[in-house]
């Protein structure tokens, strides 16, 4: 940015703006300037935890003015009349940012910079100066400051915009501290999951186990009922089900690539990519996962990403609960979902690419209105398989008739499976329902 002090253009990696320094005529605006803003920072500061701010300079009549405006806008504000106060009282106070002047006797800015940032790096500090020296520029941001001021100011809102953004910036940080640590423990997890797989199949079960929602349940007058029936002790396919908020509920039925410990180890990295959109939206900083296409657009590039060289076909929907309307998008899924509803059977038979695949595959969105009948019908292909009488598996459209001709239940879809050996299936079967309840 192009910045002009002392009548000099000078290139510098920070906006340098006006101080506050000429006071003839400074207090008669203060309380207007407050009572201006008043009205409408007051929603903002009354829904939100009022911020500490430190303010240190050893000219009484700035810093009260700086601390009036500032409390007029919600701040609790600390003043220190010179740098050893402010350090002695950031020790004590703990505050979320910190303003203070460049040049005070005894203990300068520069010196209590470098003592806070080695105390607390994370805490955000705005350095002030009459000078507007260019070395003083460089020096406090290469000592950690976050902004650079120049006095003389005529408009503190100024300040207060620095303030503001120093302090987004601050929390924006933090939560994505906070997001890296949830990783983090979250790969650990996954890393001692996965020893747990290479130690022992039995075990690896149970872990798998755990990430499955429970079989029969009921979500915001809807049922989900599943079962999942591994060709060895660990699956490939996984199903999950969860509410995003009141209004939507989202579930997926996915298959890997492969069996055993690798196969099932995708699954779990599956659940934990998952999880970080589901967290997005309930903090209100993402909607993608109220949105399919979106979404498997998202994990197509976290898995291609990951270099786990596997690939997956999912098939994910949204229920809207409110408008009574289903929204999917498919990758890849087969044999095609089917759906009972309004009196009608049919098969989704959009297909897709599988994500894992091709960075440059396209999802599309889907949309069916629910009616009080509504039923979908999700099988894996180990399903189709198993019922097949010789080496040939049956056509898809094999499902559509079987329904036809049976009911949508989880026993009528393992009824043709039960006498085949447990101990000796071909593939993952897997029958994931998802029906309206009467109301």
């Amino acid at each position: 940015m192009l910045v002009i002090i002392c009548g000099y253009a000078i290139n510098v990696h920070l906006r340098v703006i006006v101080y506050l320094d000429t006071l003839g005529n400074q207090n008669q605006n203060i309380g207007g300037v407050g009572r201006q803003v008043e009205s409408e920072l007051s929603q903002k500061w009354n829904t939100a935890v009022s911020h500490k701010i430190l303010v240190i300079d050893d000219e009484p009549l700035v810093r009260e003015s700086v601390a009036i405006y500032l409390e007029d806008s919600g701040y609790d504000v600390i003043e220190a009349a010179d740098g050893k106060q402010g350090i002695d009282l950031f020790c004590e106070c703990k505050p979320d940012l910190i303003v203070c002047d460049l040049r005070m006797p005894e203990k300068d800015g520069m010196e209590v910079l470098k003592q806070i940032t080695e105390m607390s790096p994370d805490t955000p500090i705005i350095i002030v100066s009459g000078a507007g020296q260019i070395h003083d520029v460089v020096e406090a941001l290469r000592l950690g400051a976050l902004d650079y001021l120049v006095k003389p100011v005529t408009d503190l809102a100024v300040l207060e915009n620095a303030i503001s953004n120093a302090l987004k910036r601050h929390e924006l940080e933090e939560q994505n501290k906070a997001y890296r640590r949830e990783l983090e423990q979250a790969n650990n997890e996954l890393e001692k999951n996965l020893e747990l797989l290479q130690q022992d199949q039995d075990a690896g079960r149970r872990a798998q186990l755990q990430l499955l929602p429970e079989p029969d349940a009921s979500l915001a007058g809807y049922k989900f009922q599943h079962i999942i029936k591994p060709s060895l002790n660990l699956s490939g396919d996984f199903i999950d089900y969860f509410q995003i908020s009141e209004r939507y509920l989202g579930f997926y039925i996915a298959d890997v690539s492969g069996h055993g410990a690798a196969a099932a180890f995708v699954t779990m990295t599956l659940k934990s990519l998952i999880n970080q959109p589901l967290r997005q939206y309930r903090l209100g900083a993402d909607d993608m996962v109220v949105d399919p296409a979106a979404f498997m657009s998202y994990l197509n590039g976290e898995l291609i990403s990951a270099n786990l060289g596997k690939h997956i076909t999912v098939f994910y929907g949204v229920i809207d609960v409110q408008e009574s309307v289903f929204n999917y998008s498919v990758a890849g899924q087969y044999p095609a979902p089917i759906i009972f509803n309004a009196n009608r059977i049919m098969a989704l038979e959009e297909g897709g690419f599988p994500i894992g695949l091709f960075g440059w595959a396209n999802f599309v969105n889907h949309q069916v209105e629910i009616n009080s009948d509504f039923k979908l019908l999700m099988v894996s292909d180990g399903w189709l398989e198993l019922i097949s009488d010789d080496d040939t598996p049956v056509e898809e459209n094999y499902l559509i008739d079987y329904v036809k001709r049976n009911e949508i239940s989880i026993e009528s879809l393992i009824k043709p499976i039960q006498q085949y050996p447990k101990d000796n299936m071909p593939d993952d079967i897997t029958v994931f329902i998802v029906s309206k309840e009467p109301e």
